[in-house]
């Protein structure tokens, strides 16, 4: 296993890696909408929290010599259901077909205040 860190994506806020490669996949630990400049949630609705989110994995897939058109499998955590159709509309602009098999799930509480979460696993 081999850690995959950028300064273009925000400072893990636990015991945890931004990511890791194993074997022929990159995983991506849960990012959320963070401006890795300044470290701080940036305001806006679930759709621009979305594309910050996907920025900041796209950096960290970088990192690993991928990008977001290797992602196999994503997951997105949502504050609150109402968000799916906003946030899925950036989620499409930002994947590709053959899009990656993915879950949506709402949860009760995220980490930190904001209204969606994603982790992924890309093919290298």
């Amino acid at each position: 296993m081999r850690e995959l860190t950028t300064a273009n994506a925000p400072d893990s806020i636990g015991p945890f890696s931004q990511g890791v490669v194993s074997g022929d996949r990159i995983y991506v630990s849960g990012q959320g909408p963070v401006d890795p400049e300044t470290g701080d949630v940036i305001a806006g609705t679930p759709g621009e929290q979305t594309e910050r989110t996907l920025k900041n994995i796209e950096a960290i897939l970088e990192a690993g010599d991928a990008s977001l058109a290797d992602v196999v499998k994503a997951t997105v955590f949502l504050k609150d259901m109402r968000y799916y159709d906003e946030v899925n509309e950036v989620y499409g602009e930002y994947m590709s077909s053959p899009y990656p098999a993915r879950s949506a799930v709402e949860v009760v509480k995220l980490p930190v205040d904001i209204d969606v979460e994603i982790e992924v696993v890309a093919e290298v």
